[in-house]
């Protein structure tokens, strides 16, 4: 998708004045310091950089493990959470999504180390910042969010789901791109996997510390949509 030079601009200058964040909020684009950090947080030269952030959507007790404001209702009542709870694993109204990962360019660099380290090499900062490396992680600027779900009445119905972000102004904000894990199986009839969404948050005013709310309806034909904050400022 092409963009106008002021659009460019302003995700340039927003994305330099990102960079200053505090430690662990959501690095949209890697520099010297978070890239060191990681690395050495792969290698053990010191404590590992928080670089995802899960939120557990599981039920236990009556309640989300994620805590009582993990999820809301964003669409069709109170009901539709009230509903998740007392039956998380009744499938007749849907599929239920199970946990929610957030991620960035520090996660897959914190995978590239770990392989090198695991194959006996030495990645420097000099080479992750090295165009070889950039060309494999996400865009500047791109959230990855994981979805894994279980309950789907077939493999088929996962491409139902629809996900958003709600932008700073209230607008709802469609992903970039949507793909699966090569995770799908089926079990007990129904079927389970990893739904994966790519966003641009800064180009919907949020910033790198900020709390944004997930949007979500699963393949169900029923009014019940859901929000899920994500805490950017959990990880780098």
């Amino acid at each position: 998708m092409s963009i106008r030079t002021p659009a460019r601009l302003t995700l340039s200058l927003t994305l330099a004045a990102l960079l200053a964040a505090p430690a662990h909020a959501w690095v949209p684009k890697l520099e010297d310091t978070t890239v060191r950090n990681v690395i050495d947080g792969a290698y053990g030269r010191r404590d590992p950089v928080p670089t995802y952030l899960i939120t557990s959507l599981k039920v236990k007790d009556g309640q989300f493990e994620a805590g009582p404001d993990a999820v809301t209702a964003f669409d069709g009542g109170a009901a539709c959470v009230t509903d998740w709870l007392a039956a998380p694993q009744d499938y007749a109204k849907g599929s239920r999504p199970v946990t929610l990962t957030a991620s960035g360019q520090a996660d897959q660099l914190f995978f590239a180390a770990q392989d090198a380290r695991d194959n006996f090499r030495n990645l420097s900062v000099k080479d992750a910042l090295s165009e070889e490396f950039t060309s494999k992680r996400l865009p500047d600027g791109q959230l990855r969010i994981d979805v894994a779900v279980q309950g789907l009445p077939s493999e088929k119905a996962r491409a139902a789901y629809l996900v958003r972000l709600k932008g700073a102004d209230g607008k709802l904000v469609a992903p970039v791109k949507s793909t699966y894990v090569n995770d799908f199986k089926q079990e007990g009839g129904t079927w389970s996997g990893t739904l994966v969404y790519y966003f641009e948050p800064l180009k919907a005013g949020l910033g790198a510390s900020d709390t944004v709310n997930l949007l979500l309806r699963t393949e169900a034909d029923t009014s019940c949509a859901y929000s899920i904050p994500v805490k950017l400022g959990d990880f780098s």
